[in-house]
């Protein structure tokens, strides 16, 4: 492949991987990674993201970010910058568009409801969810479940794991146990996330009402930023001052990720990707950069996340979520035939409950609660 003829001796190469779960044919006009790329946009999981939503719940906007722009807008972002460093696009593409196929309904309110509802049954991580979908829940290869996924691939969407849940994983979790480090675009697709997030969260913050200009210039790197647009722009206002300043405060985020790990590559004089899992974290903001990043996510959480507009909305999904599971474990008949255990596996029946409450949109959350609950509903 001409692109895997660019890749530093520190990036992912398919050739160095340890592969697939199950053995099958080298793929004959495309790399082992772009497979994966391919087969995780073509799931089922991968569409239901259209009507997850980050902050807002889908039915409140549509111009609003889902899980599915979400993860477009951080593939792209890493796709740049790992070109910069000679990192594997391809690997990093597809971990971006993998990260969060495993989320909730409701965004973080949901996964911290079903966290709270499987507590004392092994609990419910994302990213270990994410990784059931494409190892397991997946059913559209007649081979083998899930979408048997190279191992890198697999490794840079576990990115947080517990080390209880990490001891059950075998050699994917292993890292975790010995405390080592995932290839350098696992790492970059993580700050990547990190990127996108911040940013369009400030866009639909504005958009909302919830944010307002004013709030924001307290912050250094949304005010310098807008100050910067009003000086090139005498006079510009409205959505499209707003847009100017965000795209720059992207670009200064990429621009020092890319100066600061290049530096940090380059100290640590890596051979190979071994190399990068004994070593520190490489992929990183400068530490002027990353202040400046942590200023702004603690102004997010305070101003946005919990603003109490946001909140009656989150205290309606975790109410949905909670009582969608305590029906569906009182009474598995609810449930298709697909999600109902065998009669006395308790344990595969909470996770299979899990599973279903995980995999739904937004919407079909709401319509299901209304479906159980309400006596006009069917």
């Amino acid at each position: 492949m001409p692109h895997e003829l660019n890749l530093a001796v520190y990036a992912a190469h398919p050739a160095a991987s340890t592969g697939r779960q199950f053995a099958e044919p080298a793929p004959a006009s495309r790399s082992e990674f772009q497979r994966d790329r391919d087969r995780i946009i073509h799931c089922a999981a991968f569409r239901r993201l259209e009507y997850k939503t980050q902050v807002f719940v889908n039915h409140e906007g549509d111009l609003f970010r889902t899980r599915l722009t979400h993860s477009i807008e951080v593939a792209q972002i890493a796709r740049s910058i790992a070109r910069n460093l000679h990192l594997n696009e391809d690997l990093v593409e597809a971990i971006s568009l993998a990260h969060d196929l495993g989320h909730t309904p409701f965004g973080h309110a949901g996964q911290d409801a079903l966290n709270a509802c499987m507590a004392q049954h092994g609990g419910f991580e994302h990213n270990l969810q994410s990784l059931r979908v494409v190892d397991v829940l997946e059913e559209r290869y007649g081979a083998f479940d899930g979408l048997n996924l190279m191992f890198e691939t697999r490794e840079g969407i576990l990115k947080h794991c517990s080390l209880h849940n990490a001891a059950t994983l075998g050699a994917i979790g292993q890292r975790f146990i010995d405390r080592k480090q995932p290839t350098l675009e696992a790492q970059l697709a993580n700050l990547a996330d990190e990127i996108a997030y911040n940013n369009h969260d400030i866009d639909d913050g504005l958009r909302s009402g919830l944010l307002t200009v004013a709030q924001l210039d307290e912050v250094e790197l949304y005010g310098r930023h807008r100050r910067e647009v009003e000086q090139i722009f005498p006079g510009i206002s409205g959505r499209r001052a707003i847009s100017e300043t965000i795209r720059r405060m992207i670009n200064a985020l990429i621009v020092d990720l890319i100066d600061a790990s290049r530096a940090r590559i380059d100290e640590a004089r890596l051979g190979s990707v071994d190399d990068v899992r004994n070593a520190a974290p490489l992929i990183t903001f400068s530490p002027a950069m990353q202040a400046q990043a942590t200023l702004l996510k603690q102004f997010l959480r305070k101003n946005l996340y919990q603003h109490y507009l946001v909140n009656r909305m989150t205290s309606k999904a975790r109410r949905i979520i909670t009582e969608l599971f305590g029906a569906f474990i009182d009474e598995p008949r609810l449930l298709s035939p697909d999600y109902q255990a065998p009669a006395g596996d308790d344990a595969a029946q909470l996770r299979k409950v899990a599973d279903y409450i995980a995999g739904m949109t937004d919407r079909y959350a709401i319509r299901e609660h209304r479906r159980i609950f309400m006596v006009d509903e069917i």
